[in-house]
C-alpha cells in the first residue's frame, strides 16, 4: 500500500503556529527546527496554548540569524541568535532538559506584556539530549521540546470522517491537531494498524497513538469550546485517551516532499 503526501508542518517555538512548507528535512531530533525553541516561566517551567490560547495567535520564524515572533496584536519581536547565551535546566512535563536562554531584555518582555506571565525563550542545542520514552521505543533516541515524540503523521480521511460527525459549524481543521506530515489515505484511520513504513526516504515506526489535549479545542478565534474532543471520546477513546493521529520515530535522517509516497511495510 502507498499513499500521497500532501503536507508537511515544522513548527519552530512550541504551542505556537506552524509553518507549512513542501519539502522537509529530518535531522536527529525530528523534522529540521521543530520545537527546538520553547517559551518558560521563571520557574523554567513551559507553557502552551493549554493555559494561554492568545499563543495560538502567535507565528515563528527562523532566519538567517533571528528567531522573529509575530502576530496582530503583538507585532513583531526578534530574538538574535546569538543571543542565547545562558545555560539553565528547564522543565517539559517530566523531564528536565539542558538549554540556553536568550538574553534579549526587550524581547523577553514584550512577549511576557502580551501573555501576561514573564516569560523567556529557550533553545535545545545539539549538545543537550531529550530521551524519548523507552516504554515506546526502547533504544537511545532523542526528542526537541515535542510532547512526547519526533513526528506526528495524520490522514485527511479521518479528518473528514471526524467533520462528518460534528454538527455545524463546528468544522474543524487539520491544524488543530498539530501534525508534522499529512497524507490523503483510503480509510478513516487505517493508520492504526502500521507498524512501519517508508515516508520518502524516512524509514519510521510507529510508536504510540496520539492522545489529543485542549488544544485541539482552540478555535480560529482563539476561544475555546469542546469540539473536537467532545465528539472524538464517543468512538477514538483507548487506554491512551482520545486519540488522533499516530506518534512516529524515524530511523535515519532523511528528507521528504509534499507529493511523496508514504509506503506502508508492514
Amino acid at each position: 500500500m502507498d499513499y500521497e503526501i500532501t503536507e508537511l508542518i515544522y513548527y519552530p517555538v512550541k504551542s505556537l503556529r506552524g509553518i507549512s512548507v513542501s519539502d522537509m528535512e529530518f535531522d536527529d531530533f525530528g523534522p529540521r527546527w521543530d520545537r527546538r525553541f520553547m517559551l518558560v516561566n521563571n520557574d523554567g517551567r513551559f507553557i502552551t496554548q493549554r493555559r494561554y490560547p492568545k499563543l495560538s495567535f502567535l507565528q515563528a520564524a527562523i532566519g538567517t540569524n533571528d528567531l522573529s515572533i509575530s502576530g496582530a496584536v503583538l507585532g513583531e519581536v526578534k530574538f538574535d541568535l546569538q543571543s542565547f547565551v545562558d545555560s539553565q535546566q528547564v522543565v517539559v512535563w517530566n523531564d528536565c532538559v539542558d538549554a540556553m536562554v536568550s538574553v534579549d531584555k526587550i524581547s523577553s518582555e514584550r512577549l511576557s506584556a502580551y501573555i501576561g506571565e514573564a516569560v523567556r525563550m529557550v533553545y535545545m542545542p545539539d549538545e543537550s539530549f531529550r530521551q524519548l520514552d523507552r516504554d515506546f521505543f526502547n533504544a537511545d533516541k532523542r526528542v526537541g521540546f515535542a510532547d512526547a515524540f519526533p513526528i506526528l503523521l495524520t490522514n485527511e480521511r479521518s479528518l473528514d470522517e471526524l467533520n462528518g460527525r460534528l454538527a455545524a459549524p463546528d468544522v474543524v481543521t487539520m491544524n488543530r491537531f498539530r501534525p508534522n506530515i499529512v497524507f490523503s489515505g483510503d480509510q478513516a484511520y487505517e493508520e492504526d494498524g502500521w507498524t512501519e513504513l517508508q515516508v520518502g526516504s524516512l524509514k519510521c515506526v510507529r510508536v504510540k497513538p496520539c492522545s489529543r489535549c485542549s488544544m485541539t479545542t482552540i478555535n480560529e478565534r482563539g476561544e475555546t469550546g469542546k469540539e473536537p474532543l467532545k465528539t472524538l471520546a464517543k468512538y477514538r477513546r483507548n487506554e491512551f485517551g482520545v486519540c488522533f493521529g499516530q506518534n512516529l520515530v524515524h530511523l535515519s535522517a532523511g528528507s521528504v516532499r509534499v507529493g511523496d509516497r508514504l509506503k506502508v511495510l508492514s
